[in-house]
């Protein structure tokens, strides 16, 4: 059996509910990764078991960087490495064995074998295109004995040498390309899988059996590319299995997501070869990943009812399962998703820009902020807004990614906060003259959001009312990263919640949110410490989100910890979940419900009718994409999609042209910062703080 890498690794088993010492032999001919209860045990070929490679997929949790996981044959195992280091070797390996046997598998399905006519028809197109690239690397002398400026040489000079670089990159690449067709023998005509051959350890030195530079480098000393005594013919299983099927069942929170047979995908389906499936047409990004749906609006003849409500939950993806599959073929851990395709099918009906809107789904919390009378509650009453914020845009059980709004996109609403007395609330034509919602009332929160920056995507939204003067002003742009079984998105920025009376201005920042159980049914979770401050009365507040940990715990826990000025013991300690009932545990000794989010109530948003909205407003921009998707017409809306995507390349090219820059709506940058133009602090500033 010839191995790329062994070496100890732990491994999570049910049986001791814990981690156990193992030594695993990662075998890249045959796929396999074997492991057994100690090195003498494996040199005496007593396996304990092992994971079929064909197929899988691994996953890590950013959050921990020495653990990782492989999914394969409906089964998840939990492995843990000595450091980041040793986990990222093992990775590497196992992604290249990985994708060799997957290949394997979709050519031998599609009929996709290559032939030897077909690599020597590629490697004349190499080397014809090889011929091109040194003919133009002739014209830089005579550009650099042209040039009369130093500066200009010099730049010339240095494209040049990258050039030359990359030249002699190519000619290494095509000579290897030789070795390796002649290292690899044909069976007529047709390129044959490398299949194990008995070893014999006593004449054989220990080295990768392999063409150099056809397998990934294992780690140094000790766990580099030995050989070992073959194994018996049955050695490559169908399955995965274990010695104990008790010690296999690795992954209880995988069967949790999973419950009927339906949702469990096999990689290595028939159906994972086809990539040609009609919802995976058009590029998009996946800079966030936020589930369920609008809060939605009131009935009233100049707003619109949210008809999103009636999305299904617990959905599977079984039968876009090649879809997913094609395009989990395009990722590597860790790696940047920003130009990643994604399938129209997993969408959410709504724009990124209205989304935002949800951290204000309970305004009457936002508001009673500045109500309060004393610093500290002001403090308290911030981070109760803010840990309710949550909750209110993941109504549903499966996760999906709004709409990435284009340049210059913008979202009006506004929620009528609930009045103090028996009065009804003031009459629809009696509005608020200035701004940035001038059809709400002054006992309104008004919202604004608009997207700022395309390249890094940017997003910068306001919310005030006017009677109440309080603000809030925040920009956010994201950066995801792929994680195997997860998807984990990055909210870069910050928020600033201004008490103009007061002046005081907290400054706050967002979690990280996660897209679990991509494979099956896609669910939300938050992640990070975040922070909230106040300069002024040097309030303070820190804020974590816990991700679920591989066993034991929950999800969606939170705790919090408020702390006076210049204190290290904090006032108040808050625990619970950021969608269910929080506790505060106060310095006095007393505990109190914080928040219960189960019982406070949503206040829907009111958003113009489409017809009544501008051109550019969000509702109205991706009305096209929305009605097909409702409809399920995944063809008709990826085409929309499409539409809009090309008429923003289009502007940016025309831009680019006319040597013009953007020049945004509603927002401008001020430092690191995107601030809103006309907000209540600068106008209550010009009436003399009134």
């Amino acid at each position: 059996m010839a191995s790329i890498m062994e070496g100890p690794l732990s491994k999570w088993t049910n049986v001791m509910k814990g981690w156990q010492y193992r030594w695993f032999v990662l075998d890249y001919n045959a796929g396999l990764l074997s492991y057994y209860t100690s090195k003498d045990k494996m040199m005496r070929g007593s396996r304990r078991g092992c994971v079929r490679l064909r197929g899988a997929v691994i996953g890590i949790d950013d959050e921990d960087d020495s653990t990782f996981t492989i999914t394969v044959d409906q089964k998840t195992f939990h492995f843990q490495a000595r450091d980041a280091d040793e986990r990222e070797k093992w990775i590497h390996a196992l992604e290249g064995t990985i994708l060799r046997h997957t290949l394997q598998l979709r050519e031998a399905e599609t009929g996709l074998v290559p032939s030897v006519q077909d690599f020597d028809k590629k490697l004349s197109e190499a080397d014809a295109y090889l011929q091109i690239l040194i003919d133009q690397l002739k014209l830089f002398d005579d550009k650099i004995k042209d040039c009369k400026e130093d500066e200009s040489r010099r730049k010339i000079e240095d494209l040049k040498e990258t050039t030359c670089s990359m030249v002699e990159s190519i000619k290494h690449c095509i000579v290897l390309l030789q070795i390796a067709k002649s290292t690899i023998n044909p069976v007529d005509g047709i390129f044959q899988p490398i299949l194990d051959t008995p070893v014999d350890n006593s004449t054989m030195p220990t080295q990768n059996t392999l063409p150099t530079g056809s397998v990934p480098s294992g780690p140094s000393s000790g766990m580099a590319s030995p050989t070992h005594m073959p194994l018996p013919s049955h050695s490559v299983p169908d399955f995965s299995y274990s010695s104990s099927e008790d010690e296999f069942y690795d992954a209880d929170e995988f069967y949790q997501n999973t419950t009927s047979p339906k949702h469990c995908i096999d990689p290595s389906g028939p159906q994972a070869a086809s990539n040609e499936g009609s919802a995976l047409k058009r590029p998009d990004t996946t800079e966030s990943l936020n589930s369920s749906m609008s809060n939605g609006t009131t009935d009233a003849d100049q707003f619109e009812n949210d008809d999103r409500d009636d999305e299904g939950e617990g959905e599977s993806v079984e039968e876009h399962k090649s879809v997913i599959m094609h395009l989990l073929s395009q990722v590597r851990l860790g790696m940047d998703l920003t130009k990643v395709v994604l399938p129209t099918f997993i969408l959410e009906r709504r724009s990124l820009l209205e989304m935002y809107a949800d951290f204000f789904a309970h305004p009457d919390l936002f508001v009673s902020i500045a109500e309060q009378a004393e610093a500290r509650e002001r403090m308290v009453q911030v981070v109760k807004w803010y840990m309710s914020a949550f909750h209110a845009g993941r109504k549903g059980s499966v996760a999906k990614k709004p709409y990435n709004p284009i340049l210059g996109e913008v979202f009006y609403c506004h929620w009528d906060l609930p009045t103090e007395t028996e009065e009804p609330p003031p009459p629809t034509g009696e509005t608020v003259s200035e701004g940035p919602v001038p059809w709400s009332s002054t006992n309104s929160v008004c919202f604004v959001a608009e997207q700022v920056s395309h390249h890094p995507p940017i997003s910068a939204f306001y919310a005030e009312c006017l009677k109440r003067k309080i603000q809030f002003n925040a920009h956010i742009w994201t950066k995801s990263k792929f994680l195997g079984m997860s998807i984990g998105v990055h909210n870069i920025g910050q928020g600033c919640v201004s008490c103009l009376e007061h002046d005081e201005h907290y400054i706050l920042t967002f979690p990280n949110g996660y897209g679990r159980s991509i494979l099956t049914v896609p669910w939300v979770e938050l992640g990070g410490e975040c922070n909230i401050s106040c300069s002024k009365s040097g309030y303070s507040a820190n804020i974590v989100f816990h991700t679920k940990p591989f066993y034991g715990g929950k999800k969606h826990r939170i705790t919090a910890e408020i702390f006076a000025p210049n204190d290290k013991k904090s006032f108040c300690s808050i625990e619970g979940e950021w969608n269910g009932v929080m506790y505060a545990k106060w310095a006095t000794g007393e505990n109190t419900v914080f928040i219960d989010t189960r019982r406070i109530g949503i206040i829907k948003k009111k958003v113009r009718k489409a017809e009544d909205q501008l051109d550019y407003e969000s509702r109205r921009l991706w009305r096209d994409v929305t009605l097909n998707l409702k409809l399920k017409d995944i063809d008709a809306a990826t085409e929309a999609k499409h539409s809009l995507e090309e008429k923003q390349r289009g502007e940016a090219r025309e831009r680019k042209e006319n040597e013009q820059q953007w020049e945004t709506r509603l927002f401008h940058e001020d430092g690191e910062c995107w601030v809103y133009d006309e907000p209540l602090l600068k106008r209550y500033n010009s009436q003399g703080g009134h």
